[in-house]
């Protein structure tokens, strides 16, 4: 475990965790943002690469787990992102729909920026989210976090705009 709130704990993923994020990163709702479902190579290249990131990092995206029955609901955690022309520390989060508007992702990413700010001592942690996710852009106002600018990403032949909302360390 590497995470611990009132109803949730965070670890590292690892290969069992597969079906439960295909569940997340198959869903064409849940990856609204992403310009769609991933397919089954597609999922294991992402949990490939949050291994790793452990490897390298010795942070990544966690598997979000409900204490009081075990079920992996979603990961959230740390990332190193490219930015313009720098890598900020971002918290990022995906939840299975099921387990939206219940909370959860915003207790996990409070814990996330707490971890960076206590156990990484990082400065400053952003979320960088497309301006059309207007439920991660709550969640990362509800985090503290400030939107400061804008930067648009191409991902799957798209142009996407993006905002980092940010935090300082106190």
């Amino acid at each position: 475990m590497v995470l611990e709130t009132e109803r949730l704990y965070m670890r590292e993923l690892q290969q069992t965790d597969f079906a439960a994020l295909c569940d997340i990163l198959q869903d064409p709702e849940v990856m609204v943002a992403y310009e769609g479902a991933f397919c089954d190579a597609e999922v294991q290249e992402w949990l490939d690469r949050q291994i790793a990131r452990y490897q390298k990092w010795h942070f990544g995206l966690w598997a979000v787990v409900l204490k009081d029955c075990g079920s992996m609901i979603g990961q959230c955690g740390l990332t190193m992102q490219p930015w313009k022309e720098q890598e900020v520390l971002e918290i990022g989060y995906l939840f299975a729909r099921r387990y939206w508007h219940q909370g959860y992702a915003i207790e996990a990413a409070r814990a996330c920026k707490e971890y960076a700010f206590k156990v990484l001592s990082a400065k400053e942690v952003c979320s960088i989210i497309r301006d059309t996710n207007l439920a991660s852009q709550k969640v990362a106002l509800k985090n503290g976090m400030t939107a400061t600018d804008r930067w648009v990403k191409h991902y799957r032949g798209v142009a996407m705009p993006h905002d980092r909302y940010v935090v300082v360390a106190k």
